[in-house]
């Protein structure tokens, strides 16, 4: 279908990219301004994860994206017309020369690219209080969360929301958290912090917002995850949820984050469009009157929604996920290549003179070699957070070894990413293990320690609170519990004592692990104890460390052992 907004010649030029048009919503109004017509767009990118930088393949990085975003306000501004630019959260955590400076580059970018607000992600709370709060006065925009609340005070921990005048339009603009926070944070930095259901949140908060401000239409940033067909699995309820909550059409649009995945739909609405690719047509979700959207991750995208408001009818003309030179792979004369999808964005270079001192700053620090590895050690979230990997057994093993405890567990949360084979720098390792956490040794007897197992082993798939562990110990595990349980080779003795390691996050309760009592937070951080195993075992064997087995999961019943290693 044709689009109905007409783009300049030179902006078609720089997206290169292809649109899904003219889908045809109607919004409840809201005040008497429901004859007025008001054409805005919307923009929007979540789960930034500290990607402020290009990377090798020249893809993402706040300087193109600066260019690009900066276009678009030039071509709608022309038209007289009206731009809100939003980010879904999860501004923290990921890359190494943003978590060392504590995302200062990420938030100085947000505010040379115009942000005008942002949802609080989980991973905002990945540092102690007082660095999220300084972030806040960082940023030039407002942090927005209406379901954080301080247990003492019962008071939120940030606005709830905020209304944007678009051309005598008003629209509230509602953040919200997924209270999953509450499990998957740190415990030390969440514990004092109610997160609440946001759905319930929603139904009281609206009616508010409603008599005191009269807005047009209601818009909710979040940071709760899109899962198709509200199949949220382990997770907590997300967006589509949500949307079907709410009274139809109460809602006009959620801007979201989480769950980190581009959302466009098959025609049926009920499952993702498998094959989108970057520059391909985007359907954005709607369940409920409600239109949903997410840009994936790290800046790889801009969302932009173009809207059309008359006669109290929301009209959705065009919707993209606008790729930042991100590339596809080619075969030319027998050589692999890659090539940017489209026209390629330049750079601003306003953007990249506020942004290079950091990044090498970083670089410089991070670039030191510590060792080789002869094979690739594997933490991708697809296979770590459902099977034993080769890395997480030796986080667990080096740990464990660090401490001279029995045997280690890795919680799959905190393996954030691959090492490949070869050379292998500092960079590498706080790649795998951004969070900065420390190690708890805990202590128990056999008899507890079973009891302990039981929930631990039986922790879900699909999430970071699947466990890694050491090799020296093998056990089967069923959804009954556990049997068998060996350490270093010997059965079991439940008036033994034993000792373990684990991150102290889930010592305190991280991830729904049960609370220890008898245990030491060592102060050891993981990365710098990886780093250091690495460093004294190099060149390291990768096959030492590959799972044989030692932990089998027969998710039926104590029958025959299904091997998923």
């Amino acid at each position: 279908m044709k689009s109905k907004l007409q783009f300049s010649a030179l902006t078609l030029l720089v997206l290169g990219v292809s649109t899904f048009s003219n889908i045809a919503c109607t919004a409840q109004p809201q005040t008497q301004n429901s004859n007025q017509e008001v054409n805005f767009t919307i923009l929007h990118t979540n789960d930034h994860h500290g990607h402020f930088w290009k990377n090798q393949k020249g893809e993402y990085g706040m300087s193109a994206r600066k260019t690009l975003i900066d276009s678009i306000r030039k071509e709608v501004q022309t038209k007289r017309n009206h731009v809100l630019l939003f980010s879904g959260g999860d501004i923290n955590t990921g890359v190494p020369e943003s978590d060392m400076q504590n995302a200062k580059p990420d938030f100085m970018g947000m505010n040379a690219l115009g942000y005008d607000a942002m949802a609080v992600g989980n991973h905002e709370f990945d540092n102690p209080r007082a660095i999220l709060m300084q972030q806040a006065k960082w940023a030039k925009f407002p942090f927005l969360a209406a379901n954080i609340y301080d247990k003492k005070t019962g008071k939120r921990l940030f606005k709830p929301y905020k209304i944007f005048n678009q051309g005598g339009l008003k629209i509230a603009v509602i953040g919200l958290t997924t209270e999953d926070t509450a499990k998957i944070g740190n415990p030390a930095y969440v514990e004092d912090l109610e997160f609440r259901n946001p759905v319930q949140e929603m139904k009281t908060l609206i009616p508010e917002i409603k008599q005191k401000e009269h807005p047009d239409l209601i818009f909710a940033i979040t940071h709760m995850g899109h899962y198709q067909n509200a199949d949220h699995g382990v997770n907590a309820p997300g967006d589509v949820t949500m949307a079907r909550s709410l009274p139809a059409g109460e809602l006009n649009m959620i801007i979201g984050g989480h769950s980190q995945n581009p959302v466009c739909m098959n025609e049926n609405l009920k499952s993702y469009d498998t094959s989108f690719k970057p520059g391909a047509a985007c359907r954005p979700d709607q369940q409920n009157g409600t239109w949903i959207v997410q840009a994936y991750e790290w800046g790889k995208y801009v969302g932009r929604a173009d809207f059309k408001y008359k006669n109290g009818k929301l009209i959705l003309e065009n919707y993209q996920l606008i790729p930042v030179n991100m590339t596809e792979k080619k075969i030319v004369d027998g050589k692999k290549i890659y090539e940017v999808v489209g026209k390629t964005i330049p750079e601003d270079p306003q953007m990249l003179k506020l942004l290079k001192p950091y990044q090498d700053k970083g670089e410089k620090a991070l670039q030191i070699k510590i060792g080789t590895v002869n094979g690739t050690l594997i933490g991708d979230r697809n296979v770590v957070r459902f099977k034993q990997t080769n890395l997480g057994n030796l986080i667990a093993t080096a740990q464990s070894k660090k401490v001279n405890a029995d045997f280690g567990i890795m919680n799959s949360g905190g393996v954030r990413d691959s090492i490949d084979s070869g050379d292998v720098t500092y960079k590498d390792i706080l790649k795998v293990q951004p969070f900065g956490n420390t190690i708890a040794k805990a202590r128990m007897t056999g008899r507890e320690l079973l009891d302990y197992l039981n929930v631990v082993a039986n922790m879900s798939v699909d999430s970071g609170a699947y466990p890694q562990f050491s090799s020296n110990i093998s056990m089967i595990v069923t959804k009954n519990g556990v049997r068998n349980v060996k350490i270093n080779g010997k059965p079991l003795d439940l008036n033994a004592i034993y000792t373990f390691t684990v991150p102290n996050f889930n010592a305190i309760g991280g991830d729904g692990y049960p609370k220890l009592k008898n245990m030491v937070d060592t102060g050891f951080v993981d990365a710098d104890v990886l780093k250091q195993y690495i460093q004294t075992h190099s060149p390291l064997d990768v096959t030492k460390f590959e799972p044989k087995n030692t932990i089998i999961f027969n998710n039926k019943a104590d029958t025959v052992a299904v091997k998923t290693n």
